[in-house]
């Protein structure tokens, strides 16, 4: 399935509405890769049509995110999922939704397991981590500073 965008800006760009993609994922093998394009599609997007700065740093590690949110249900949930790309102020933020209600938990620090460190990494890297328990399953939302100093202002071509 194609992802559904809308919006006509984000909240400090173009106005109250953000600007947001929403993306069916099947769960399948390919589903994680294609996540990661679909993310830095967005946000090449974003750049080209609101004008709104997208430093390279902001998107790896909105790639990153992704990957381990993505992985993390299809590990955890297998089936479909959505994922929500939204910019919402300085914010990219990332919303993945699955049919597990089992809510992810951070295992305590340990350099000698291997593997299991896809929430660890997360949550060193976003300024904002969030999970929803919904009607059916849950969503993990992360959020990633656009701008490379976190407090700086990001506007666009389209701010008033």
């Amino acid at each position: 399935m194609e992802p559904v965008t809308s919006g006509s800006g984000g909240e400090g760009v173009t106005g109250s509405e953000p600007i947001q993609e929403i993306v069916p994922l099947d769960g399948q093998g390919p589903c994680i890769g294609e996540a990661r394009h679909h993310a830095a599609g967005f946000l090449a997007r974003v750049q080209r049509d609101y004008g709104l700065p997208v430093p390279a740093r902001a998107t790896e590690l909105t790639r990153l995110v992704v990957s381990e949110l993505v992985t993390n249900a299809r590990k955890y949930a297998p089936g479909p999922m959505l994922m929500e790309l939204r910019i919402v102020g300085g914010l990219v933020e990332v919303a993945v939704w699955d049919s597990d209600p089992a809510l992810p938990v951070a295992r305590a620090a340990d350099p000698g397991r291997v593997g299991q460190h896809g929430l660890e990494i997360v949550m060193a890297v976003v300024e904002g981590f969030e999970v929803r328990r919904e009607p059916v399953g849950k969503r993990v939302i992360a959020r990633i500073a656009l701008a490379d100093d976190p407090h700086g202002t990001v506007t666009g071509l389209h701010s008033h």
